[in-house]
């Protein structure tokens, strides 16, 4: 009341319609009004089931948050783009706004460089107003709804502050108790506020905010799971916006499966919806172009293997093979010498090894190709390092890497899914290890068998990101056999029955292993 009083005074002054704004924007607040919670763990789980197919254990944690009600934790979502992260914290928070009777709000924070937009500014600058917050309350009309950030990670900093940290005063529950809007230039309590925010990685989130998140990470969807949100989601929802019936267009199986494998090898779904709506685009247009014929009856149409590069194009992706145009590169049948496959994250990526020249005192790395990164690059000359003393050890007549000028190529890199080429990652380097080492003794690695690993100089294998991802790639690529480091062993055993399935899985944690395994080596 203090603050109103001061500013009523200066209402017959020069800055009335200032004070005006001011005063409009304090008494519109929700000051001390809060929703009613009753917990509903029901309604929550119904919401989330509703919206969402699968992500069991994602929806375990948020339900366990809910009925603890455990203020002061942020839930984040993180993932790669393209696995529904909007889409699922949407969901939650609208699940939770449910479930105890709160209000729901949505901030967008992605592209903003100030930080007067989170803490608003001061009201003697031109066109002064409150941070997004401050607007949040406006809109919600409580002082504890929930309110999903999206996009926490493409905050940057701007010229007129850090927004990150003006973040972490707005999130963190021992600062937003007594959050200070700089337009306002009073405390409001946010401590009652549940927050959920997605990003695509956590790094770059300050080590205190990150501290108070219950972050939960998304990998993707599984085949079984992306074929139940096509039949589900998808296809209802393209048919309902190209007004077509169920009866009229029918996409096989068969057809929906090659979709998934030769044309959205992807973790999310977003470009198999694209895929999917072309697909009853282009079936709606053929509805309507016979029946603006003489052809009096209109024959219902099935989608299947046979005729979906028609409605589709032709594949990225083919089981065996990458489709590039205008050559087509195959997967080795039997890798040659001096071939090895790493498992990435999205497919299996083979490196190669020859010989630019041979001569005394020769050897050396002279070339890598593959648009290869700087962190690539360091994790070859690993290789080179550590398959030159192992090979010494093995075969100490052999004079291979002390002779020989070597060109170290990464494959083709990640074919995505608009055709275009993301640079290739050298996995481990144990890939690359094994592709010299394969050169040098002039003996293929085994068939069907992929490998991942961080090798460092002394031959020890440590663990590697991407579990699951790598799992599904292998399975893509009809990859066998595939050698994991010892310590990724429980990500690997928590893995869904029917990822594993099939799969001979070997755990190393000396390259000496990784050796023997790739080539079965006689002592």
């Amino acid at each position: 009341m203090q603050v109103i009083q001061e500013e009523q005074r200066k209402l017959a002054a020069i800055e009335s319609t200032i004070v005006y704004n001011y005063l409009d924007w304090l008494t519109i607040l929700p000051w001390g009004i809060y929703s009613d919670e009753k917990t509903d763990v029901m309604s929550a789980e119904k919401i989330l089931d509703e919206d969402h197919y699968g992500l069991s254990s994602v929806k375990e944690r948020v339900l366990g948050h809910i009925a603890a009600i455990r203020l002061g934790k942020i839930i984040c979502l993180a993932g790669p783009p393209g696995v529904g992260k909007t889409s699922i914290a949407r969901s939650i928070a609208r699940s939770i706004a449910r479930a105890l009777h709160r209000n729901f709000f949505q901030l967008y924070v992605g592209g903003i460089s100030t930080a007067s937009l989170i803490k608003g500014s001061p009201r003697t600058g031109v066109n002064a107003m409150p941070g997004k917050m401050v607007q949040c309350l406006k809109i919600a009309g409580t002082s504890n709804p929930v309110v999903l950030i999206d996009d926490i990670d493409k905050l940057g900093i701007g010229n007129n502050g850090d927004t990150l940290n003006a973040l972490l005063e707005l999130l963190d529950p021992e600062l937003n108790a007594n959050f200070m809007d700089h337009y306002l230039n009073v405390t409001i309590d946010l401590s009652k506020v549940l927050f959920i925010c997605t990003t695509k990685s956590t790094v770059g989130i300050p080590i205190p905010l990150l501290n108070k998140m219950e972050v939960i990470t998304i990998l993707g969807y599984l085949f079984d799971e992306k074929i139940h949100i096509a039949r589900d989601h998808l296809e209802k929802t393209a048919r309902r916006d190209c007004g077509i019936k169920l009866e009229q267009v029918d996409v096989s199986h068969a057809a929906l499966s090659s979709l998934i494998e030769n044309y959205c090898r992807e973790d999310g779904v977003k470009n198999l919806q694209k895929q999917i709506e072309k697909i009853y685009r282009k079936s709606a247009l053929k509805r309507v172009r016979e029946d603006a014929s003489d052809t009096t009856l209109v024959k219902n149409i099935r989608i299947d293997n046979s005729n979906l590069a028609d409605y589709v194009g032709e594949p990225l992706f083919v089981a065996g093979k990458i489709n590039e145009k205008p050559d087509v590169n195959k997967i080795y049948e039997q890798t040659p010498a001096g071939v090895a496959a790493g498992l990435s994250t999205t497919n299996i990526l083979y490196i190669e090894t020859n010989v630019l020249e041979e001569g005394r005192g020769k050897g050396c790395l002279d070339v890598m190709t593959g648009q290869l990164g700087n962190v690539a690059k360091e994790s070859a000359l690993i290789a080179y390092t550590f398959a030159k003393r192992f090979l010494l050890e093995k075969e100490p007549k052999n004079r291979f890497f002390a002779n020989s000028k070597l060109h170290l190529h990464g494959l083709t890199g990640v074919l995505t899914n608009d055709g275009r080429t993301k640079a290739t990652t050298i996995e481990g380097p144990s890939a690359g290890c094994t592709s010299l080492l394969s050169l040098a003794i002039k003996k293929p690695v085994r068939k069907d068998l992929a490998m991942t690993g961080a090798i460092s100089l002394t031959g020890r294998i440590h663990p590697i990101g991407g579990v699951m991802d790598k799992t599904l790639a292998a399975r893509r690529s009809q990859i066998k056999t595939i050698i994991f480091p010892v310590g990724n062993r429980k990500l690997f055993e928590d893995l869904p029955q029917n990822v594993k399935k099939g799969l001979d899985v070997h755990y190393v944690d000396e390259y000496e292993q990784i050796f023997e395994l790739a080539f079965n080596y006689d002592h």
